[in-house]
């Protein structure tokens, strides 16, 4: 990203599978897209919603805490799968939500 350039966030559907592919930070600058994304994922009703995330570089902890509470809106037996999440998301995670049911993390 070129100095003083704006972060952004891009995403677009995942071929197959009920999910999206995200690339890019969310901070503030890009919450509200974060949050849409977050609450399509609770909205779209599968039991298994797939975020790939390989391509974000970096989550603040509002984002992180944006994507507990999605899996807590989650019904009984459906899970948010976050695909090569930045390690930071899973440190937080760890660190504020432990054992939060409705995330399940994939590093394949």
């Amino acid at each position: 990203m070129p100095s003083g350039a704006a972060p952004e966030l891009r995403v677009c559907p995942l071929p197959r599978r009920a999910g999206l592919r995200a690339a890019g930070e969310v901070s503030l600058v890009t919450r509200a897209l974060w949050e849409r994304v977050l609450d399509r994922a609770v909205r779209e009703g599968e039991d298994v919603y797939c975020l790939e995330l390989s391509a974000v570089t970096f989550v603040d902890v509002a984002g992180v805490g944006a994507l507990a509470d999605a899996a807590r809106r989650l019904g009984p037996g459906r899970r948010i799968v976050l695909h090569r999440p930045p390690s930071g998301v899973l440190r937080m995670l760890e660190m504020f939500w432990p054992e939060l049911p409705g995330i399940e993390v994939t590093m394949s």
